[in-house]
């Protein structure tokens, strides 16, 4: 083979100039050399691997080693029969669409829930207050109160997403999601039978820690799962679950705002469809990268994860147990991550997200979830039902109505997003998306400073604003946050990138108020347009394209 006389060639040259006084030693790196005319034979990789801790500080023979482990990558993928389980951007992996419904349905009811609570929320705080209509006898409550049952499941999110971050790993994406759902079911189930405000911020607060573990393994399991194919479209399709959560809330709540104690059934709807997440993820195999990482890790038998892991992709796939295209594919794929972390420790340190190609990741993932929050997209949703009202819609003096045409077009969209991602690339859909951000937060800005007289003006300003974010920063910083870590890192890279998200918010949201006063609306609308520019320069400098590349991939191409 041409591949193994220039890898002879090369260690010659090597072993001219550096160890003619190991005759013995450099015999057997030679002899090993000579078994790659087979590569893809399991005992002549570890053969040929082996030579090289002979000469740990040889930068040639280093590099030698990194082509050696794609070459021997491409040589188990060749063949009209061998398909990896994360395929490269040109060949595609043969599915159902039977078979990837469940594993991405369940893990995307957690984004439902999330979704969910949102919408809800902002009507149960109405019946909550309400003399009438709340049904206890601690209705008045103050600002601070009503601010923390508000954002009580904020911070319950905030606590979650720093809890897994050490756990996540050992945990696993179904457990976690199993874990999320019960936290899930408890925390809806105590608010809404809460006797007293102490006990309805701690059901807040438990639902809360359901939302940090369910939007930290859902995308991971989502994006884990799926064939690599398709796996823009099912992440995004999870943002979309998001948004149905949301606009699920709005019509809850538009139907029991006029009931008696109409907040308890607001927030305890959630609970029977917690059960059915907790259980569909019970009826699931766990992720197969997750179990081959433990072996790479050492935290378990090498043979029982890989027969584990060929069970589980088996299962993933719809195909029979121990399906012989599932042993290849798993095999393909434990050769690419042990290949990947020969040379470093079985499982890296709590910081080592902050070090190399993980800090890269870290940067993209994190810096888009932070611009997604400080562009004001809380704040823009604070203020449609005035924009909404000022341009004559008598729909929009009823909160609830308002927000269900909100919730609905943010549905479209979202949906518009999905469908493309996978077509036209996350790229193109970000900087399109934020480009259109800019433009209707100037609008915004305008109309509260000089075009008061244009209503038209602002609502157009508002629908391109929720348009152009659920085409861009909605779904795609999640897709990529799913994707852009590497494996050994991905858990605690997802984790941060959560706790960055919901702290932002938390930041965006305190600090709304404030600033409005300090600024006016029409300065804070340009102030968040001028962060919009700036987060678009973030997108064309920083973010790469990702569209069509397995997971393995990602790692070894965009983040060296």
């Amino acid at each position: 083979m041409a591949y193994c006389a220039s890898t002879q060639s090369l260690f010659n040259l090597k072993l001219s100039h550096s160890h003619r006084s190991k005759p013995s030693q450099a015999l057997i790196s030679y002899t090993n050399l000579r078994t790659l005319t087979h590569p893809s034979s399991s005992t002549n990789i570890t053969r040929f691997k082996a030579s090289f801790s002979i000469f740990p500080k040889l930068p040639v023979l280093s590099a030698l080693r990194r082509k050696f482990n794609i070459g021997v990558q491409k040589e188990y993928a060749s063949g009209e029969e061998n398909e990896s389980l994360v395929p490269d951007a040109t060949s595609e992996e043969n599915f159902s669409w039977t078979s990837v419904i469940l594993p991405f349905l369940f893990p995307a009811l957690g984004g439902l829930l999330f979704g969910y609570d949102i919408g809800a929320t902002s009507s149960a705080t109405l019946s909550l207050q309400s003399p009438e209509l709340s049904g206890t006898t601690w209705f008045n409550l103050s600002a601070i109160q009503l601010g923390l049952v508000v954002s009580g499941s904020l911070y319950g999110a905030l606590l979650g997403s720093i809890l897994v971050y050490s756990i996540s790993d050992f945990l696993g994406r179904r457990r976690e999601l199993i874990i999320a759902a019960v936290l899930y079911v408890l925390g809806g189930l105590t608010t809404a039978n809460a006797p007293g405000l102490g006990v309805l911020l701690a059901g807040r607060l438990l639902y809360g820690l359901g939302i940090g573990l369910a939007m930290h393994g859902a995308p991971l399991y989502i994006a884990e799962t799926c064939p690599s194919q398709i796996r823009g479209t099912l992440v995004s399709l999870k943002e979309l679950f998001i948004v149905l959560g949301i606009l699920l809330g709005y019509f809850v709540g538009s139907f029991q705002i006029d009931v008696v104690g109409g907040w308890r059934y607001m927030f305890g709807v959630s609970a029977p469809v917690a059960l059915l997440m907790g259980l569909g993820m019970w009826s699931l195999p766990p992720s197969p990268r997750w179990l081959l990482l433990r072996a790479v890790q050492g935290k378990g038998s090498l043979q029982d994860c890989k027969a584990k892991a060929v069970l589980a992709l088996s299962r993933l796939r719809g195909r029979p147990p121990s399906d012989k295209l599932s042993e290849r594919q798993i095999e393909d794929t434990f050769v690419s991550l042990k290949t990947t972390y020969a040379d470093q420790e079985s499982e890296g340190s709590i910081l080592e997200v902050f070090q190399g190609p993980s800090l890269k990741a870290f940067i993209i993932g994190g810096g888009l979830v932070l611009f997604q929050q400080i562009t004001g997209q809380p704040s823009v949703l604070y203020y449609a039902g005035p924009i909404l009202q000022t341009a004559g819609f008598s729909a929009a003096s009823d909160a609830t109505r308002v927000s269900v045409v909100i919730g609905v077009f943010k549905l479209l969209m979202t949906s518009i997003a999905v469908l493309k991602v996978d077509d036209l690339g996350r790229r193109p859909l970000l900087i399109g998306g934020v480009s259109g951000i800019a433009i209707s937060l100037v609008l915004l800005s305008a109309y509260y400073k000089f075009l008061g007289g244009f209503p038209l003006v602002a609502v157009a300003a508002l629908l391109l604003y929720v348009g152009c974010y659920q085409i861009s920063f909605g779904p795609i910083s999640w897709l990529m946050v799913s994707e852009i870590f590497p494996l050994r890192t991905r858990g605690r890279g997802i984790s941060l990138a959560v706790l960055t998200n919901f702290g932002s918010n938390a930041i965006v949201t305190f600090a709304f108020a404030p600033l409005k006063e300090w600024l006016g609306a029409e300065n804070l609308f340009l102030l968040f347009g001028a962060i919009a520019l700036l987060s678009l320069l973030f997108v064309i400098l920083v973010v790469p394209e990702t569209k069509g590349l397995s997971l393995e991939e990602i790692e070894s191409k965009v983040l060296k």
